[in-house]
């Protein structure tokens, strides 16, 4: 019985210690059986797996972001609205710059802004739009300077010129101011009448200082605010607007009966019959060219700039 035993005690450590090297020898096995391809194949499966899942975080950053962003943006909205509709930056002055042809009362009817308006409710749009009615102004930037002023600043057109337009049976003359792009501003009344009494003296200072065109066509019907259509006027516009010498300095008036036959009254009277707006510097050179070597000439023709005439007291 004892050898028995002992022999079995033996069996069972002999099979204690060859299970594991059969083991070891079958992974061994299995792991001597895979490919290099069903390696690359494991190896890049699982690259792909830890890409997508990198790039399932990273996606999620983006999304947190906007949220965050839209919540703030959302809470200012919030906030701006609120504070607009308390009393908090009411307007208490109103402060308007660059209107030297328009009076306060002018002004003050243009821009109508309600009791109690702060600078967060204000409407730019709206009081510009209004401004802009005037043909007088040109641009307008509306500016909010914290905590109570309203700032305005205008731009307006300035007088090129003062036409003398024909009205009715053409016995009556009346002037009307015109700018330098070519609106219509306003006709100018007698200054002792009581509207003239009620507008600015800047207009007035302006419209004497302003060359005269004269002799335009019957038929010229201005309008405020308006641009001037009529081929006379605009030549005579052209004409002025485009010297660049010191001729044009000396022009106080222009005769404008048809663009041909347009004439230009020097300060010092001379008359120069200019034509069309064409070739306007070179008529320039040409005329003070004349003027220096004759200095009584009375009267000079550039109408055709090549063969100028001209002609002494």
């Amino acid at each position: 019985m004892v050898k028995n035993s002992h022999r079995k005690s033996v069996s069972l450590d002999s099979k204690r210690t060859s299970a594991p090297s059969r083991r070891s020898s079958a992974s061994s096995a299995r792991f001597e059986s895979r490919s290099v391809a069903d390696i690359r194949r494991d190896a890049q499966a699982h690259e792909r797996t830890a890409k997508a899942q990198r790039a399932r975080r990273v996606s999620r950053i983006p999304f947190i972001v906007i949220g965050v962003v839209t919540g703030v943006i959302v809470l200012a909205l919030v906030s701006l609205f609120l504070l607009s509709q308390t009393k908090a930056f009411e307007i208490k002055s109103i402060d308007i710059k660059g209107t030297d042809h328009l009076t306060s009362q002018e002004v003050s009817a243009l821009v109508s802004i309600p009791q109690g308006t702060t600078l967060l409710n204000v409407d730019p749009d709206s009081i510009s739009s209004s401004l802009l009615r005037d043909s007088w102004v040109e641009g307008v930037e509306v500016k909010r300077v914290f905590p109570d002023t309203l700032q305005i600043d205008v731009t307006e057109r300035k007088i090129a010129a003062i036409v003398e337009v024909p009205t009715g049976s053409a016995q009556i003359i009346q002037k009307w101011a015109v700018a330098d792009d070519g609106t219509w501003l306003m006709a100018i009344p007698d200054r002792s009448t009581e509207i003239g009494s009620n507008l600015s003296e800047k207009i007035y200072e302006d419209a004497e200082q302003a060359l005269h065109i004269t002799d335009v066509p019957y038929g010229v019907k201005p309008a405020i605010g308006e641009k001037v259509n009529d081929d006379s006027v605009l030549n005579a516009l052209s004409i002025v607007s485009g010297m660049t010498t010191e001729l044009a300095d000396q022009v106080k008036a222009v005769r404008a009966a048809q663009p041909e036959s347009t004439l230009l009254t020097l300060g010092s009277n001379v008359e120069i019959a200019f034509g069309a707006a064409e070739q306007i510097r070179e008529k320039e050179r040409a005329c003070l060219q004349i003027l220096e070597a004759n200095p009584k000439v009375v009267y000079i023709n550039v109408r055709v700039v090549d063969r100028p005439t001209w002609k002494a007291a």
